[in-house]
């Protein structure tokens, strides 16, 4: 992710994607945070949208809290 068009096809797919409460697609870091409620789009739903961008994954992770569920990804430059 090299430039606010990669970011901004993140953002497009992330705004369209039922389920979501919030997320922060970070250019620099090459980060992406997705926030959603207990039993919102799945980890897999969550990469797999993303990599429809054409954006690879490099890595992913999950964290369940108190009715949240945050997945962190970050993607090749």
């Amino acid at each position: 992710m090299t430039c606010g068009g990669c970011s901004g096809a993140v953002t497009r797919v992330l705004k369209r994607l039922d389920g979501v409460e919030k997320f922060d697609v970070n250019l620099e870091s090459q980060n992406v945070v997705v926030e959603t409620q207990d039993g919102g789009p799945t980890y897999d739903k969550v990469l797999n949208v993303i990599g429809k961008t054409g954006k690879k994954i490099t890595e992913g992770y999950e964290y369940v809290g108190n009715e949240k569920v945050t997945r962190e990804v970050t993607l090749a430059a």
